[in-house]
């Protein structure tokens, strides 16, 4: 199996932790090239639950185990659980399904895949109120990098869903030995905020959800509602420099993806008779990981 097919951890990181195709199309090849079936168990760390540059006031540590099947044809499935490692909080926070086909042709790649989440009701995650989404992706390699166009639509407990396009310019760097891989990453989202205001009106301006309370904006109201004045509008949401690593030692893989986010575009929100101009901050969040993968046995003739 050549070492590219262990990006495929990288579009899992994608599914579970959702930064929208954080070097997914290197996935693509990487299944395209290998011509075999196989399994891939992982299990991860990441310090915070980040979403568009945008998360809660309260730090969202996960440990999210997966278990995954990835077909020579392009077909893969993958489940998952987020346990929840904040300190009086540990709970399985997140189960999601997800399933796609990642396929490859020359100089292009691409994949597509639906996701299910069935949060927490005590979930203070900035995508706590997203019940699915539809991905997908196209690339083209460069040579000097690869390009990369990225779709989604997110759904929401409300009635409208979020659409979000991103734009990624990366670059693949390998050791000698081909083992230690380095993929520098810049990428640039746009959308709209719905799955924001749900999540405002449920976890923030005083309607926090079970027993947590952050510090940050906040109301007297116990039930307020509430309302993103841009919720609608497409606009530039978040700007991700991106560098994972990983080493692979026969079939293990060890993984470490760091990413800055810059979140841009403050939420204008409203609640009864306040307003409040979000203020945004930069957030550097990680995620690290281990992982082993293997072939199905195959039954002798």
């Amino acid at each position: 199996m050549r070492l590219k097919v262990h990006l495929t951890i990288l579009f899992l990181f994608l599914v579970q932790i959702n930064l929208l195709a954080q070097n997914n199309k290197n996935s693509a090849s990487g299944i395209a090239a290998s011509n075999e079936s196989f399994f891939l168990t992982d299990v991860s760390f990441i310090n915070d639950a980040v979403f568009m540059g945008r998360k809660d006031s309260i730090a969202a540590p996960y440990i999210y185990p997966s278990f995954s099947y990835f077909d020579k044809s392009g077909f893969f499935a993958d489940a998952s659980l987020s346990y929840l490692t904040k300190s009086e909080e540990n709970r399985v926070d997140l189960f999601l399904v997800s399933a796609g086909y990642l396929f490859e042709k020359k100089k292009f790649t691409a994949g597509f895949s639906g996701t299910a989440y069935f949060y927490n009701e005590d979930s203070y995650n900035v995508r706590s109120e997203t019940v699915g989404d539809l991905s997908g992706f196209l690339s083209y390699d460069l040579k000097v990098a690869e390009a990369s166009v990225l779709a989604s639509t997110f759904f929401n407990k409300g009635n409208s869903a979020d659409i979000f396009i991103g734009l990624m310019l990366d670059r693949t760097f390998y050791s000698q030995n081909q083992k230690f891989m380095a993929n520098p990453s810049l990428t640039v989202y746009a959308g709209s905020q719905y799955f924001y205001q749900e999540y405002y009106k449920t976890s923030r301006l005083g309607n926090r959800k079970g027993n947590g309370s952050g510090a940050g904006i906040s109301m007297a109201s116990s039930a307020a509602e509430v309302e993103i004045i841009e919720v609608s509008k497409f606009q530039l949401l978040n700007v991700a420099l991106g560098l994972p690593v990983q080493y692979q030692h026969k079939h293990f893989i060890f993984s470490f993806s760091p990413v800055l986010a810059l979140p841009q575009s403050s939420a204008t929100i409203v609640s009864e008779d306040t307003l409040i101009k979000e203020e945004l901050e930069s957030t550097f969040y990680f995620s690290a990981g281990i992982s082993y993968w293997f072939h199905p046995k195959k039954t002798p003739n």
